[in-house]
């Protein structure tokens, strides 16, 4: 293990991500998860996130588009959480989601916005409605 690189991947990861979740992360670590762990936060954290050619805001946006492309909207909640540390403002950001449901198709949209008017919600202290969190209103809203 490269540990400056390692060094360097875990600070950005706690930067983008935050200082909870990665904690949480790294206190779930086993002997079956410890070298995907290390993995993720040296070579994803350290060699991708740490090369400063890509601001971070630019590779939030990447990110963003990617995981919505793959369907994987556990991580897409992350990132989007982490585009919103690294700057992106929700218009910026309603921008990305636009772009992301032109060329990923409509239901993807869907799921990337609903994502969003919750962590957006969460963020003014707000609980989200239900209409919000309905699935249903949001085909209706996006058709």
């Amino acid at each position: 293990m490269d540990k400056d690189v390692y060094e360097r991947g875990l600070a950005k990861r706690r930067a983008v991500l935050g200082e909870a979740y990665v904690d949480r992360a790294l206190a779930n670590v086993d002997d079956f998860n410890r070298d995907f762990q290390r993995l993720v936060t040296q070579y994803c954290w350290g060699e991708g996130w740490g090369d400063e050619t890509l601001t971070p805001r630019e590779r939030s946006i990447l990110n963003l588009g990617m995981i919505a492309c793959l369907g994987k909207m556990h991580e897409f909640e992350t990132h989007f959480r982490g585009a919103l540390n690294n700057g992106l403002t929700p218009d910026e950001l309603r921008a990305v989601l636009t772009q992301i449901t032109i060329y990923c198709g409509i239901p993807v949209g869907v799921d990337c916005f609903r994502i969003g008017r919750q962590v957006l919600a969460e963020q003014r202290g707000e609980r989200p409605s239900r209409r919000a969190e309905s699935p249903e209103s949001q085909s209706s809203e996006s058709h």
